[in-house]
Order: structure tokens, then C-alpha cells, then sequence
């Protein structure tokens, strides 16, 4: 455990934004993070401390004076089960789809849905992560969270966390406040299958997949999610920079009747998701670059740095978007993407 000055966070961000951090610090138990945290509340930059983990929701646009604590808390358990489910406790250090993966070949159901989503397992509460009709509210059985106010280790049920669509109390009313340490998941001994969201059937079909499985839904999301969506390791991204919005019906059907293509998904007997990626291409955004900043050309959802952008250059570009869909859709997009 050692508290570097003035490092780069390029290696640490999947947008490769190259900004740097005061401090930076990695912690691999509680007792580690205990420590660091009493160490920043006596530097001179105390009032700033961010946690990170795999770097996948964020866009840097300028450099971090306090510490950057990086999040390396491993191991993966089965903490119970019962006739139904598996409950697997899940550090918040490891890696996403490395789980998710681990999960398959143990037939452990349930995440299967949530293949190849970039970033640590400590985000999958936060962000509430979801993808083709799962979400991790669906899956989720409690956290465990170290108070930095309190100092104590705190447990969150469902309920506590308050999840919405990409929210959860973390991002709101309790932003900043907790380190989540590990999550529990509640995986189904026999699988519920959810092949109806997207392409998935689609996909299943053309790899000649005769009976339906786990392994064999996993790869058909993998297989679409590579087709379509740029690899961090190859070109900076964050995946979905915005959320797909929701308005009322009525709006949905007055825009529906001038553009007939407007996908929309029922959120309620009020309300319709709309996708974003289709409201931004219809703007003529796709592919769209400016320097290094661009729009990707396979998913105009997906904001990316093709070598040297800054932050505030896709910062830029993504308000530049949100302007034209409100002029020509009357919708607002949010940013699905952490700005520091």
C-alpha cells in the first residue's frame, strides 16, 4: 500500500483520457482503505476522494487534485443457496464479465444476459447496471459498503439501494459517501431465459443454436455487443454515453406520427423509453469526429476518443448532441457517463 503523487490516470479510464491524480493509492483489503482514508483527511487536497474501479463510466475533464483510492478487493463465494438459488458474494474489485463468465461455467443463471459490459463488479449496484431485458435489481440480494462518514461497514437491502434505470442511492442522495465493498447476487439454479430484448433470437439463430442455454445466450450478447460496440482497449469509450430517455405516451405518439421508424418501449401505462442511439443518428451524428473526439459509426450512443482527445473535447461534443435532439425531438438527453 503506497501513496503516489502526480500519476496518470490514463491507464485507469476506458475513455484513455490523460489526466493526472494528486495522490493515487490502490487498497486490496478494508483494513487498506480504513488507512488511506484516514491518510487523506490529513493532506492538503482532503476535501477530494474518489474511488475507482474499472474506469468505465467516467470522462475525465480535468485533472484531480486530491487521492484516487483504486479498488482492488477480490474474491468470488457462494454464501448460501437453498432449493431455488445460488447466493454468490462478489468483491467489488473483480472484473465484470469476468464474473459473469465464472458464473456460466458453474451454471449459475441469471447474469448471462449482462455479458461484456465493461467495469467492476462494485459498479453493478451503482449504475444499476442493465442490458437486453436484465438489470441487476433483477438479480440483486445485498451489498456491503464501508461509511466514510461513520467509518463502519453498512449492509443494503433491495430497498435500500432505491434502484431506477442507471440510478440507484449511490449516484443521489449518498454520492461520495460509501465505498461498496462486495455484492451478493441471487442466481437461479434452473434458468429463466430472456431472449425477446434486441437481436438476441436473431443472433441465436444464425449460430445454429438448438437448445437454448446459458453459454449459448451469453455468447449471442457478446457476439452482438462486438459486432456493433468499439472495444475500450482499442479505441477510449465508455459504452452508452447517454440514457435513453423516457416521455409520456402522448409525446411518444405526436413524434411517432411525424417519425414513423421512433422506436419506443413501454415503461409504464404513462411513459416510453425512446432510444437515444436512434434520436442521435437521426441528427446526423453517427460517425460524426471532430479531432479526436467523435461519435462512434456503428452506434451513435457510444462517444469515443480515437487517440488523443481530451475530456473536454467529448464533453463538448456531447452537449453539442444533447442541443440538436432537443431542437429537433423537443427531448433532453442525460448523460449516462460520470463527468469529474
Amino acid at each position: 500500500m503506497q501513496v503516489q503523487e502526480n500519476i496518470s490516470l490514463r491507464p485507469y479510464n476506458t475513455f484513455h483520457i490523460d489526466v493526472a491524480a494528486k495522490q493515487f493509492a490502490a487498497f486490496s483489503s478494508t483494513d487498506e482503505l480504513e488507512t488511506l482514508h484516514a491518510f487523506s483527511r490529513f493532506t492538503v487536497d482532503s476535501s477530494r476522494l474518489l474511488i475507482l474501479g474499472g474506469g468505465s463510466n467516467i470522462l475525465f475533464i480535468n485533472n484531480f487534485s486530491g487521492l484516487v483510492l483504486k479498488n482492488e478487493l477480490k474474491g468470488i463465494e457462494i454464501i448460501k443457496e437453498d432449493a431455488l438459488h445460488y447466493y454468490v458474494k462478489v468483491s467489488a474489485g473483480e472484473n465484470w464479465h469476468q464474473l459473469v463468465l465464472h458464473c456460466i461455467a458453474h451454471n449459475y443463471a441469471g447474469l448471462e444476459n449482462l455479458s461484456l459490459i465493461p467495469g467492476c463488479v462494485g459498479a453493478s449496484p451503482m449504475q444499476n447496471i442493465g442490458a437486453y431485458g436484465v438489470e441487476i435489481k433483477d438479480v440483486f440480494e445485498s451489498l456491503e459498503a464501508y461509511d466514510l462518514e461513520d467509518k463502519k461497514v453498512v449492509t443494503f437491502s433491495l430497498n435500500d439501494c432505491e434502484f431506477g434505470y442507471r440510478e440507484s442511492v449511490f449516484k443521489r442522495r449518498h454520492k461520495g459517501r460509501f465505498v461498496i465493498l462486495n455484492v451478493t447476487y441471487r442466481l437461479n439454479k434452473q434458468p429463466l431465459f430472456n431472449t425477446s430484448y434486441g437481436a438476441i433470437e436473431q443472433e441465436l439463430q444464425g449460430m445454429g443454436v438448438k437448445e437454448l442455454s446459458i453459454q449459448a445466450i451469453s455468447q449471442a450478447v457478446i457476439n452482438i455487443r462486438s459486432s456493433k460496440l468499439p472495444d475500450p482497449a482499442q479505441i477510449g469509450n465508455a459504452g452508452s454515453f447517454f440514457k435513453n430517455p423516457q416521455i409520456s405516451i402522448e409525446q411518444f405518439n405526436i413524434l411517432k406520427e411525424k417519425y414513423a421508424g421512433l422506436p419506443g418501449y413501454p415503461v409504464n401505462e404513462y411513459n416510453i423509453k425512446v432510444a437515444a442511439g436512434w434520436l442521435i443518428e437521426q441528427c446526423g451524428w453517427k460517425g460524426y469526429r471532430e479531432g479526436d473526439a467523435g461519435v462512434h459509426a456503428k452506434q451513435a450512443l457510444v462517444l469515443v476518443n480515437y487517440a488523443n482527445a481530451g475530456g473536454e473535447d467529448i464533453y463538448k461534443l456531447s452537449g453539442k448532441i444533447i442541443e440538436s435532439v432537443q431542437n429537433t425531438f423537443g427531448i433532453t438527453l442525460e448523460r449516462e457517463v460520470n463527468i469529474i
